[in-house]
């Protein structure tokens, strides 16, 4: 996640609280997109931008974990492709080890 998102997720959780948050996230590798939902949860592994240290707790999901949710054009759209490319199950399962290790919320 890059320095920037971070400075925007940690203002966001100080101005309307972590508990009233959820990160979606839309990466294409299960690195990092595992990455990306420890660094939400846990702090930034990297200690490089403004969550190094800082333990949100945030839920976090992959969009393709919430597809139910998403009105079906606009998920085809938007994510349909993505779907028939990435490995779905791979980056599913890195940001649900994260959710479940680092989650407060």
């Amino acid at each position: 996640m890059d320095l920037e998102n971070q400075r925007r997720v940690k203002e966001l959780a100080e101005k309307t609280g972590a508990q009233n948050l959820i990160v979606v996230l839309g990466g294409a590798e299960a690195e990092a997109s595992g990455l990306a939902a420890e660094t939400v949860t846990a702090g930034d592994p990297a200690y490089a931008g403004s969550l190094a240290g800082v333990q949100l707790g945030l839920r976090v999901y992959h969009i393709f974990e919430l597809k139910e949710y998403v009105d079906a054009q606009v998920y085809d759209d938007q994510v349909g492709l993505m779907e028939m490319v990435l490995d779905i199950d791979a980056i599913i399962a890195e940001v649900s080890n994260m959710r479940s290790m680092y989650s407060k919320y």
